[in-house]
């Protein structure tokens, strides 16, 4: 039942996360740089993932994994976003596959593309947070 409530608690904090990625996803791919079919598949989805990425850390820290967290310092913070950050990198990898096939085979909007490639690899993200990143302390 605990790990129920905390992967609602994920799904809800990554609502935060998935909100930022399709907006600067949006931005930079349909408004920024509209005529480059190469930034809309390859720059503006690092980047709004890499924003994404930084807004669901906080999230995670401070809402659904806040009890593993310990005391909280700025130390605390930096030392596990960088094996979040690798670990949102490796389901980064594992959402560009489907982001791009569907981008590429269905021309579907950039945004539309993301969110569907966002469910699949959501799933990756939740098990490296709870069992690696965010571990009970035994």
């Amino acid at each position: 039942m605990e790990k129920l409530k905390r992967y609602f608690k994920f799904l809800l904090s990554t609502l935060g996360g998935t909100a930022v990625d399709c907006v600067i996803m949006w931005l930079l791919a349909e408004v920024i740089f509209a005529e480059s079919e190469v930034v809309a598949l390859f720059v503006a989805p690092t980047v709004s993932f890499e924003c994404a990425v930084f807004t669901n850390y906080t999230l995670a820290y401070f809402f659904v994994w806040k009890d593993r967290v310990g005391e909280r310092s700025v130390r605390g913070f930096c030392t596990r976003f960088l094996p979040y950050n690798v670990s949102c990198i490796a389901a980064f990898l594992i959402k560009m596959i489907p982001f791009v096939l569907i981008r590429h085979f269905a021309a579907l909007n950039v945004v539309l593309c993301n969110l569907i490639a966002l469910c699949l690899s959501g799933i990756f993200n939740f098990v490296m947070n709870e069992w690696v990143i965010f571990r009970k302390k035994a």
